[in-house]
């Protein structure tokens, strides 16, 4: 078989096998991956391209080498589904690095994150100037959340219809059905706190798969989807 053939057919094997796994490993946007799945994808990438342009690399080793690259970050995956610890240490976790307009120093120390890079990326966000920002955290995908202060939002209609208020940011006391102690004691509530909350407006802690309190105390939940259909299918207002 002639050599340009050989490696039109690897190719074409290659590219169908590459289809199949990006379908496997799912929709997530470049900007949504972890650290490790961008590695993952530039190393799948590579192996592929090494065995379809030399024809004396073994092909069944090769494809042994993408599925065992391609299969790890899906177990991986399945599993930080399942456990908030395991994501965390997998993914990590947002890093605030403004909170009430002023700049958390150590946190940036922390991530290795210069003060021109911070401004940078506020720059991008059409964000010129620091004291604007009421909240901004750095994502476990690199990406920069900013939250700017309410009288430097765009108008929406309901700005023009209700009194003027400062915006507040929320903090997550419950994810996955489980409680972070951690983030409760922000808000002041306790494990005890949460729980009648959440019964005095009709639900069992069991029932709540998310939850969050904004700076003005109110707690806003998601239910598991099997639980919905007997209540509004949208957040409830505690």
């Amino acid at each position: 078989m002639p050599d340009i053939l050989r490696t039109i057919i690897r190719s074409i094997m290659l590219i169908i096998g590459l289809f199949i796994i990006t379908k496997l490993l799912g929709k997530k946007q470049l900007s949504s991956l972890s650290f490790f799945e961008y590695i993952v994808g530039i190393t799948v990438g590579d192996i592929a391209g090494t065995l379809s342009m030399d024809p004396d690399l073994s092909l069944r080793d090769g494809i042994a080498s993408l599925v065992v690259w391609s299969f790890v970050p899906l177990a991986i995956s399945t599993i930080s589904l399942r456990s908030r610890v395991f994501r965390r240490i997998v993914e990590g976790k947002s890093t605030t690095f403004i909170e009430n307009g002023n700049i958390i120093e150590e946190n940036m120390r922390k991530e290795r994150y210069s003060i021109d890079e911070l401004l940078e990326q506020l720059r991008k966000k059409s964000v010129f100037k620091v004291a604007d920002v009421e909240f901004a955290s750095l994502d476990s995908n690199g990406e920069l959340s900013v939250l700017l202060k309410k009288a430097k939002q765009p108008v929406k209609y309901e700005d023009l219809a209700t009194e003027w208020e400062e915006e507040s940011t929320t903090v997550p006391v419950l994810i996955d059905g489980k409680i972070i102690e951690e983030n409760l004691s922000r808000t002041g509530l306790d494990c005890n706190g949460l729980k009648a909350k959440i019964q005095d407006n009709g639900y069992q802690l069991q029932q709540v798969f998310y939850a969050e309190v904004d700076t003005k105390g109110e707690l806003n939940v998601d239910l598991y989807d099997e639980y919905i259909s007997s209540h509004f299918p949208d957040f409830d207002h505690i």
